[in-house]
């Protein structure tokens, strides 16, 4: 149900490169929206500063990949993710992967294994991706 990485390259052209700039894109909307927080807690917020980033990017990226199968980085950077059918992500997905990027950024040796795969595995697949049957493919057109 996935494209195949050799008959439809295509999907996968510049992915992994597209995912790291996704996230450079996500992370500064995130802060952005992470402040807005904290102005409207007229500030005190900044007492709980990591807790309130890591709650805003958790529900950004769990809703965003549930709604639209990406986020907003992603999309603007035309990439999206399908889950082991082929299919757009529904909200246990999303969750699933929201679940599996935060574990595997808790240690350096996850997170550069997941980075190595990206670079060296057929599909650019990180290692929530390979557990989860999930990928990033460059979004068709109409999607």
């Amino acid at each position: 149900a996935l494209p195949d990485p050799l008959d439809h390259a295509d999907f996968y052209d510049g992915v992994t490169v597209k995912r790291g700039l996704a996230w450079i894109v996500d992370v500064i909307l995130v802060s952005l929206i992470t402040a807005g927080v904290v102005v409207l807690t007229l500030f005190a917020g900044l007492f709980i500063l990591p807790a309130i980033f890591l709650g805003v990017d958790f529900l950004y990226r769990w809703v965003a990949l549930g709604r639209r199968s990406a986020t907003p980085g992603m999309r603007l950077l035309g990439i999206q993710f399908l889950d082991r059918n082929g299919q757009r992500f529904d909200a246990a997905t999303a969750l699933l992967h929201t679940i599996g990027y935060y574990l595997s950024g808790l240690t350096l040796l996850a997170q550069l294994l997941s980075i190595g795969l990206m670079f060296l595995s057929p599909r650019g697949q990180g290692l929530t991706d390979h557990i989860l049957g999930t990928v990033a493919i460059n979004r068709p057109r109409g999607a």
